[in-house]
């Protein structure tokens, strides 16, 4: 559980590691390979089995891809790792690629006009290789299934994770498994579709009620399923993960198989028509469906509308363990306002110390992902994660910035906030006020059914954008009950056209960075729910609203009222109101008399 500070990523290993893998690829007669950060299961968290971008590159952000050519190899990042990598790879032999603003089959043109660029089918989805195949179209440039080249030379990969999977009650989850499959298997019948694949592990954990441990802070398991319209269940996954009672949970109606039998259940279901979600799924299960003459239905996978809309007993649940989770920020927050400008305070201190208050709750299960703790230049880099190379010592006059997160068997906690460390200048405070106004605006929002995330993500900006300022990712992303920590296929982003369901839970994260200098994110979860009635006669739309989980207090200190509206002053006393009833019984007395302070109305 407890967050480690080194990295098994190494910089100066890539250009060897490099070199490696394109002799590799000349041997085969490849010209190229691409090397994702992505397992079968399509995870945005792998696990050390997985991490081959890692590997070769040095690069270890959440998201990203590398293309090997003969003469280049491009790390292709977006906004929110384009500091990061600069620090991570050795730039002599990888060159960072913005992404998605540069088109990956573009790029590739230009630097190989001609030849065979190789991938695993296994670690892509069809919807990527048939985009980048749509890119190559009337060129010379062929683009081949293939082994993994990165693991034919990783010598010392660590074996796949075997983690005991484990059942989820039914008084947390508030529906069995039989309801669920049940459910799912009526949207196959209604569909015409014999069997849907299921390869998500979030989408099995859901489904079955169970979780395991085979990524690190995501209580996940790898495997695939089956699930047939009459209610039969194939689990592919291995019997060493399986103990007596989840066998007794799984029923009867499954039948357990080795995760190695699901590439030739596939290729057998001839006659069959089988539901895939072709951008979920491995492009390796669209190539075996294919050869057996199958008929495939595309379509998303049922499970993930309904894993996301989640139901009354999961927001009870999750709301119990998000006032559990912030007495426990509130208390780390009171300790870390007492810590004196002498103490060398450093990051790492302050991940420990955080952690510890976490597990002082006795319900902590894990993290939900390491801890990022940036201070001064260091917030600036979105999904910094601090080692002993990178640890910084907190500086008076400098903002810390802390994003964090606990998974309970009850919820799944993220929460930012950005701190004064001592007096903050009036450019870092004008800065924070206009990320809070970003997060009051999302907070405050009703809307009617069908709008999305794209339609609304503009709010959150709008206070930096007036100035010229902006942020680099999403406003906002799904979180799961239990499970991962960033959960499709809700979002509020420009890019997210999926509508707004009550139940969603997502991220209210708006932030600014400025490299070398400072970051700002404040961060609340927030779920849908339905609007009250407006009291007006020409009301006639149903509307939905966010509700707030989260309960900490924003630091008054880095505010600056003069810039606040008076709606927004009176959302923010109105909130830390609810902060100080909710959080201030489950305090002992010196925490709680600084929560007192520190949600004093403005």
């Amino acid at each position: 559980m407890l967050q480690t500070f080194t990295t098994t990523a190494e910089t100066t290993h890539g250009p060897a590691r490099l070199t490696k893998l394109r002799h590799l690829l000349s041997e085969r007669g490849f010209d190229g390979f691409l090397v994702p950060r992505a397992d079968a299961h399509q995870c945005e968290y792998v696990s050390e089995h997985d991490e081959r971008l890692a590997y070769i590159s040095g690069f270890t952000g959440s998201a990203g891809f590398l293309v090997v050519l003969p003469k280049i190899a491009g790390v292709f990042i977006d906004g929110r790792y384009r500091t990061q990598v600069k620090g991570q790879v050795d730039l002599n032999a990888f060159t960072p690629v913005d992404w998605p603003e540069t088109n990956t089959g573009k790029w590739v043109l230009d630097h190989l006009p001609k030849g065979r660029l190789a991938y695993d089918p296994w670690l892509h989805t069809p919807t990527e290789i048939e985009n980048l195949s749509i890119s190559l179209e009337q060129s010379d440039v062929e683009l081949c299934p293939s082994d993994n080249f990165v693991d034919r030379i990783w010598l010392d990969q660590p074996a796949p994770p075997l983690a005991p999977i484990f059942i989820q009650p039914y008084e947390l989850a508030g529906q069995s498994m039989a309801e669920k499959k049940a459910k799912i298997a009526q949207v196959l019948v209604c569909a015409g579709a014999d069997c849907v694949a299921l390869t998500l592990p979030d989408s099995l954990c859901w489904l079955l009620n169970l979780r395991g441990g085979d990524v690190a802070r995501n209580p996940i398991m790898h495997g695939f399923a089956l699930l047939w319209a009459d209610g039969r269940f194939d689990f592919f996954v291995d019997a060493a993960k399986i103990s007596d009672d989840v066998r007794i949970h799984l029923g009867a109606d499954s039948t357990i198989h080795p995760p190695q039998a699901f590439e030739f259940t596939l290729r057998s279901l001839k006659g069959c028509c089988v539901m895939l979600d072709p951008a979920t799924a491995p492009m390796a299960c669209l190539l075996a469906l294919n050869s057996a003459g199958v008929r495939i239905m595309r379509a998303d996978d049922p499970c993930l509308l309904p894993k996301a809309c989640k139901n009354s007993v999961e927001i009870a649940a999750t709301s119990a363990a998000h006032l559990r989770d912030g007495a426990a920020v509130c208390a780390f927050l009171h300790w870390l306002d007492n810590q004196s400008p002498d103490t060398g305070l450093s990051e790492i201190d302050v991940v420990k110390s955080l952690e510890c208050f976490r597990i002082a709750t006795n319900c902590l299960h894990d993290l939900s992902f390491d801890t990022i703790c940036g201070a001064g230049p260091n917030g600036a880099i979105m999904h910094y994660r601090v080692t002993e190379k990178t640890n910084r010592t907190l500086v008076w006059g400098e903002p810390l910035l802390v994003d964090s997160g606990g998974q309970y068997q009850d919820g799944t906690t993220d929460i930012t906030r950005t701190i004064a460390i001592g007096a903050q200048t009036d450019e870092v405070r004008a800065v924070y006020t206009r990320v809070l106004q970003g997060l009051i605006a999302i907070s405050r929002i009703r809307f009617p059914e069908g709008i999305a995330g794209c339609h609304i993500d503009a709010l959150a900006r709008a206070p930096l954008w007036f100035v010229g300022q902006d942020f680099d990712h999403g406003t906002g992303h799904g979180v799961g009950i239990f499970l991962s920590v960033h959960e499709g296929p809700q979002r509020i982003s420009r890019l997210s056209q999926v509508p707004l369901k009550e139940g969603m839970i997502l991220s209210n994260e708006p932030g600014y960075y400025r490299p070398g200098s400072f970051g700002v994110r404040l961060e609340n979860l927030i779920t849908v729910t339905k609007a009250n009635p407006m009291k007006t006669a020409d009301c006639h739309r149903i509307q939905l609203a966010f509700e707030t989980l989260t309960f900490v207090p924003f630091d008054r200190r880095m505010i600056d009222k003069s810039a606040l509206a008076w709606d927004e002053v009176t959302w923010l006393n109105s909130y830390h109101l609810r902060v100080r009833n909710k959080i201030a019984p489950l305090l002992e007395s010196a925490p709680r008399d600084w929560l007192m302070v520190a949600t004093e109305p403005l």
